[in-house]
């Protein structure tokens, strides 16, 4: 018993020692560490202080848009899963855990091209978003393969929307852009008709066999109806919107096109557009903001490539 206590008392002395002679390398590490920081600080010139502000700046702003982009996603429940699972590696790490560290090494990789695969179109989306930037728009200008509409049709819409909100019939027609929705045509009956505000009405009249789903318009032709669309992922969402205007936001998030949305419940008329939901006063307003939407963007689009047509005049 008494050669216990003597052995008890010779690791407490054999530790606290270790423990001072520790905290005297870390305190002599940190010193060092310490100047060598002062002298790398004072040997900078101003123009590398510029670009290491600028660098933290630029990458600041990344992640503060990456963290927002996830938390509109469903990856944001997974970031909260990654967080946990690499608390749980450091843990091990501390610990030494070499077996659960070796498990981890072997399933990282396999696990990252999962999560590409699982959120492949989170991924894309995510993509087209930064490619719509305006930054970016005026460095590579779209190319137009499709018709524009034309400011007759438009003003045709928006009278049959307005007149199918007075009566609370419920509507969703897309207006195709740059981005070309054939997949949503495919998914549709094809019709090819004119634009005019009696087709339009008369395809959302309740109890017909074309009223499910959405009209796609591309050109100044209706393509199809009974289109179905993606429904959007965003959780930020209002819990009032229905499945009709989840639709016509999940269409904008990863097209360029615009949808009009009419409330069977309300009886409101909404234009969707980049992921954002814009309920209309009355019809000028939404004329105007259709009419700014495509016709504006168009504006922009001539002007680069007349920009471009001259760079290519000067290189011949």
């Amino acid at each position: 018993m008494l050669n216990m206590k003597k052995m008890c008392i010779f690791a407490c002395i054999l530790a606290k020692n270790n423990l001072y002679y520790l905290m005297m390398y870390l305190e002599i590490n940190i010193i060092e560490n310490i100047k060598n920081a002062i002298n790398v600080f004072t040997t900078l010139t101003v123009f590398t202080w510029i670009a290491a502000i600028a660098e933290i700046l630029i990458i600041a702003f990344i992640i503060y848009k990456l963290l927002m982009w996830i938390k509109s996603t469903r990856a944001w429940i997974l970031l909260r899963g990654l967080i946990v699972i690499g608390i749980f590696v450091l843990l091990a790490y501390l610990f030494n855990f070499e077996v659960i560290l070796y498990i981890f090494r072997s399933f990282s990789y396999l696990a990252i091209l999962a999560l590409i695969i699982v959120f492949q179109d989170d991924l894309r989306s995510g993509l087209e978003h930064l490619g719509r930037q305006k930054v970016f728009a005026k460095l590579i200008p779209d190319i137009k393969l499709t018709k524009t509409i034309s400011k007759e049709s438009v003003q045709e819409i928006v009278e049959a929307a307005f007149a199918m909100g007075k009566v609370k019939t419920g509507a969703l027609i897309v207006i195709e852009q740059n981005i070309t929705l054939e997949e949503c045509e495919r998914t549709g009956i094809i019709i090819n008709g004119e634009i005019t505000r009696q087709l339009l009405i008369n395809i959302f009249e309740k109890n017909t066999p074309l009223h499910d789903g959405a009209v796609l318009i591309v050109g100044d032709i209706v393509k199809a109806a009974t289109c179905y669309l993606p429904l959007s992922h965003n959780h930020s969402i209002s819990k009032d919107l229905g499945t009709r205007h989840r639709a016509a936001l999940g269409i904008s998030e990863i097209s360029d096109s615009l949808t009009i949305v009419v409330s069977e419940e309300t009886g409101n008329v909404s234009v969707c557009h980049t992921g954002k939901l814009m309920i209309m006063k009355d019809e000028r307003e939404m004329l105007k903001l259709l009419m700014d939407l495509i016709y504006g963007h168009e504006e922009n689009v001539a002007q680069d490539n007349s920009v471009l047509n001259t760079m290519k005049g000067w290189f011949k």
